[in-house]
């Protein structure tokens, strides 16, 4: 598997990111648009089998309907989308989409669940679980910090703002840690919009250097790709430079449009919270 740092894959031409839209209050499934995932995976050079398993864990803080009295109902949605999906769903349009329940009346916040799970589904080609907290179960819902050695105080010299994979580099020794860093920054593909995320690192393998890994994760900053597609990334980059025996890469993003985008991406079976981190 090698990694290719090359332009942009051509995107589907309809999407409605970085468009100036309507904002549909009517219930609209058709809002929702997928980014074939093999776009991306084709420019890094990753094919069939894929290499790592995980998920895309998604949060939405803004849903809303009437019940049938016409009474607004609020909802946390939480939902997980299987990489092995044909397509990604694109976050405007899911934030659309979700904007167009406001109007709209459903019989019980089941239905409402069941209308998600089956309008997402079919955009990624997968089935996509949901969960729905009520405003009730809010205060179950706690904020979090991802376990780990944080590595953002190395007094390190930054000069790479595009992805430098040639900055990784190992030691001799062999160790099994999990390393953390609040300082990843990419952009939107299309918008340019900057993206906020603080990334999980687990492996076990030749010891990677710590320093190394800081200016590889901040180089990234001018970078533009789309959350799933960064991690994938950054997972395919710390395999082949560092060849570990297990690898696991794991995002927060802050939020846009009240959405957060959480994806995994792991060789083994790598049990993550789906905790809100304090930027979240």
């Amino acid at each position: 598997m090698t990694v290719k740092h090359s332009s942009s894959p051509s995107l589907p031409a309809n999407l409605t990111l970085g468009q100036k839209v309507d904002y549909i209050e009517q219930y609209t499934p058709e809002l929702l648009q997928g980014v074939p995932r093999s776009l991306s995976r084709e420019q890094i050079g990753v094919s069939q089998p894929l290499p790592f398993g995980g998920v895309d864990i998604w949060n939405g803080y803004e849903l809303s309907w009437l019940n049938p009295k016409g009474k607004p109902q609020v909802a946390i949605l939480q939902c997980q989308v299987p990489i092995d999906s044909q397509n990604l769903i694109e976050s405007k349009s899911f934030k659309l989409y979700l904007n167009s329940f406001n109007q709209s009346v459903f019989g019980s916040a089941d239905e409402v669940a069941r209308h998600l799970s089956k309008d997402l589904s079919a955009c990624a080609q997968a089935p996509v679980k949901v969960q729905l907290f009520s405003a009730g179960q809010f205060g179950a819902l706690h904020l979090g910090e991802l376990d780990g050695t944080v590595i953002d105080d190395l007094d390190i010299e930054i000069n790479a703002y595009e992805p430098s994979p040639e900055l990784l580099t190992t030691g001799d020794q062999q160790v099994s840690e999990t390393l953390v860093s609040h300082l990843l920054k990419s952009n939107c593909l299309i918008t340019s919009q900057p993206d906020w995320a603080s990334v999980q690192i687990h492996y076990e393998g030749a010891a990677i250097d710590h320093a190394g890994l800081l200016a590889y994760l901040i180089s990234f900053r001018r970078h533009n790709e789309f959350h799933e597609q960064c991690i994938e990334r950054i997972f395919c980059d710390l395999m082949n430079r560092c060849k570990p025996h297990k690898l696991a890469v794991y995002a927060r993003y802050t939020r846009r449009g009240g959405l957060d985008i959480n994806p995994l991406r792991a060789n083994f079976d790598f049990n993550v919270s789906n905790n809100r981190l304090a930027r979240q």
